[in-house]
């Protein structure tokens, strides 16, 4: 049975990416702040009381995965908030560069002694990180931190080539989901449709490659 491990897993995307996988036969690992009812029907094993940012939570979860494979690791916890020009909190900043950019890098690093030749990893990043697509400012912690991210996982993806696992930076659209009130235009069960293809096709060919959940391929 393959196995999938995902962050952020208690609700939203991640949640649906839980559903999705445990309908599709895997064995589903969510990792999460906080459990949830509904992650706990879909959910093989819950990890919970997770803070991505602490280097103590990291080992708590390699401990609570040692000896098991990941077909599957999908980098999907992520947090966005807003700031203002002219009164803009670098607080805030970087919380989300620690959470949206160097967390799943080092979930990444921690867990690739569970990670086999042919195994996965899909990032949820945002096509708010892109550069040339930004025409409405804005965001700014946001933007940047998944900016970031994306230059993180294309090395990540240059890098675990040659160990025969496959990378790639996945925008899931805008989502009905609670990080935006709810305000998307696609259901979570839209886009994890379109992502758990984009994960299907990814390989060794097109890894470090920034999708769209809809097929499209996103500028940097």
């Amino acid at each position: 049975m393959k196995h999938v491990v995902s962050t952020g897993a208690n609700r939203g995307i991640g949640l649906e990416l839980a559903r999705h996988y445990q309908a599709e036969g895997w064995r589903v690992t969510g990792v999460c702040r906080e459990t949830s009812y509904e992650l706990e029907r879909f959910a093989t094993q819950v990890i919970d009381e997770i803070d991505v940012t602490s280097q103590e939570c990291i080992e708590r979860l390699v401990e609570a995965l040692q000896g098991q494979t990941i077909d599957l690791l999908i980098n999907n916890a992520g947090l966005m908030l807003d700031e203002t020009l002219g009164s803009i909190d670098f607080d805030s900043l970087r919380l989300q560069m620690e959470i949206n950019a160097f967390a799943p890098i080092r979930i990444s690093e921690a867990l690739l002694p569970n990670l086999p030749a042919g195994s996965k990893i899909a990032n949820m990043t945002s096509r708010m990180g892109s550069i040339a697509d930004n025409d409405s400012g804005g965001r700014y912690g946001y933007r940047a931190s998944k900016a970031a991210f994306n230059a993180l996982g294309r090395s990540l993806a240059v890098d675990l080539k040659e160990r025969g696992i496959a990378v790639a930076q996945l925008h899931p659209g805008f989502v009905k989901t609670r990080m935006v009130n709810f305000g998307g235009i696609i259901t979570p069960e839209e886009a994890v449709a379109g992502l758990a293809a984009r994960i299907e096709a990814l390989n060794l060919e097109n890894a470090g490659s920034f999708w769209h959940s809809n097929g499209d391929e996103l500028p940097w």
